[in-house]
């Protein structure tokens, strides 16, 4: 039995989408999967379980990357198509059976959202796989000596959701102090190729001897693992954010121009704390631009965010 699986481009959209993945997988056990995603969500799925091929789907102009999806796959015949993008190539391809997702216009988060879709009796909880390689890599990035360790992602694919870098690191400092939730902690920042701009203020706020920043310097998967390791994490809405929620890690998301409502962390023991400002005075305000690369997370102040990750904290070690 074959099952393609067609998730997203970008990462938190395609970490959200395992849960899918992890209930086929509980539903057909013997099924081999076929997985196409875009370039930065590769990591996600490497370590998938009966993975007979992962598709890298780079875009081209005028949709040409369905079209070399298609020949990739126009000779195999698949049990059933799970196409998460809308995309209709799944009516182009041999299947028995095929499912296109075409959005939704429902507030609900997204992994309801996708849960729904497929009728699941159980919520599609996000799952992460990480391979062996990986476990391995993340082992030797620091000591295993018993002190907490704190991960920040000052980082996201868009400047409204980012919150001052310096922010972070006095946040960071304060939670780390001797009277704080995690006294002496380790700090790691991690942030994707490219990012290593958006992590400076953050890491170079901070005594050197405090920090390691693991930005651009480690794959998805290493990444995943590393965090399995952190005792909390704090991050802007990103996909990181997904990945650390997914890891199993304590995850506190920071939030502005973004509902905390649809793509919050998912998980009972997770949280958020937004800006003094609603999603909608955001995006209300006067001369407001989605295009615009300025933080709209101005709002949020360090005192609220270390009220939020203290509350959090406290909370999952009376759960414990």
């Amino acid at each position: 039995m074959r099952i393609l699986f067609i998730s997203a481009n970008r990462v938190g959209d395609a970490i959200l989408s395992t849960g899918l993945l992890d209930a086929l997988h509980t539903q057909f056990p013997k099924a081999r999967f076929t997985i196409a995603c875009g370039p930065s969500a590769t990591g996600v799925f490497e370590a998938v379980p009966n993975l007979d091929r992962l598709i890298v789907m780079e875009k081209k102009p005028w949709a040409g990357h369905w079209w070399e999806l298609w020949k990739k796959l126009a000779l195999t015949r698949f049990w059933l198509i799970i196409d998460l993008r809308g995309s209709g190539i799944g009516q182009f391809l041999l299947a028995r059976r095929r499912r296109s997702f075409s959005g939704s216009g429902s507030r609900m988060h997204k992994v309801l959202v996708l849960s729904n879709f497929l009728k699941l009796k159980h919520t599609a909880a996000p799952r992460l796989w990480i391979g062996r390689d990986a476990e391995k890599a993340a082992a030797k990035l620091w000591p295993e000596d018993g002190r907490p360790v704190l991960a920040l992602g000052p980082t996201a694919n868009w400047g409204g959701k980012i919150w001052p870098g310096e922010r972070f690191a006095e946040l960071a400092l304060r939670l780390t102090a001797d009277n704080g939730i995690l006294p002496h902690a380790r700090i790691v920042v991690f942030g994707g190729p490219g990012e290593e701009a958006l992590s400076a203020a953050t890491v170079n706020a901070m005594p050197p001897e405090r920090v390691l920043d693991f930005t651009g310097k480690l794959d998805l998967q290493t990444i995943g693992a590393a965090l399995k390791r952190c005792s909390l994490y704090i991050g802007n809405d990103s996909g990181l954010m997904h990945l650390s929620a997914a890891a199993g890690t304590l995850t506190l998301g920071l939030f502005g121009p973004s509902r905390e409502s649809i793509y919050g962390p998912w998980g009972e023991k997770n949280g958020v704390v937004r800006t003094d400002l609603s999603f909608e005075e955001i995006i209300g305000q006067p001369g407001y631009d989605h295009r615009s690369q300025e933080s709209r997370m101005l709002t949020l102040s360090v005192d609220k965010a270390q009220r939020a990750a203290e509350a959090l904290w406290e909370h999952a070690q009376d759960e414990d």
